[in-house]
């Protein structure tokens, strides 16, 4: 058995997680948790993730849930795939903001968008994104004239950022704007994207098949 266990479902955030491990280019065993089923229910996971939800890792008996977490923890787990800045390096501080800036602010406002819940502009300061426009501004004035986050390479904050621009743009939980558009083409063109999509697709085809009537 692989040292490395991805636990996910092709159609979830463990998208994020799948083009991860394309990056840090390392061999791992995936076990496919069909939602049909209630797998991710079952007492076999919960005793791995009590949360019951999908991605997890299990990396040589070490589990690992939350996307910006294992994303984190694979760039530094196999630094030779060059996913995040040296840890004395100035650039470790915006690698770490933006990587939890999408677990936080972008997270958040995506998930009350999905469930079309306005905050009222009184009350923008009891949650931690405050507001849909201050999270997109903030996020346009970055990468509004830069290709990295985090110094001048590709990093796990990249990745991130740019898996949940696209999942959000694509179901309208995010709004379309140049920079965003832009940012996300550049890295969902890195040939590690391109092959996790390919497998993800190809799960959700099969599944889709599998469940046909048989003529």
């Amino acid at each position: 058995m692989s040292g490395l266990v991805f636990y996910t479902n092709p159609m979830s955030r463990g998208r994020i997680i799948r083009w991860m491990l394309e990056e840090v280019g390392q061999p791992y065993e995936t076990r496919v948790l069909p939602w049909e089923t209630g797998a991710t229910k079952s007492p076999e996971y919960l005793a791995i993730n009590p949360m019951g939800k999908v991605p997890t890792v299990v990396h040589d008996g070490v589990v690992i849930t939350e996307c910006a977490a294992i994303c984190a923890y694979l760039a530094d787990a196999f630094p030779q795939a060059g996913l995040a800045p040296a840890p004395a390096s100035r650039d470790r501080g915006p690698y770490y903001r933006w990587l939890f800036f999408g677990a936080g602010p972008i997270e958040q406002m995506a998930s009350f968008a999905a469930m079309k819940i306005e905050v009222p502009e009184e009350q923008r300061g009891m949650v931690g994104f405050g507001s849909s426009a201050d999270v997109l501004n903030t996020l346009e004035g970055v990468l509004q004239d830069r290709a990295f986050l985090a110094g001048n390479a590709f990093s796990a904050a990249d990745l991130y950022i740019a898996a949940h621009l696209s999942w959000g743009m694509d179901f309208g939980t995010i709004e379309k704007r140049p920079a965003f558009e832009a940012y996300t083409a550049r890295h969902l063109a890195r040939p590690a994207a391109v092959r996790a999509n390919q497998i993800d697709d190809a799960l959700i085809a099969a599944a889709q098949k599998a469940s046909e009537p048989a003529e």
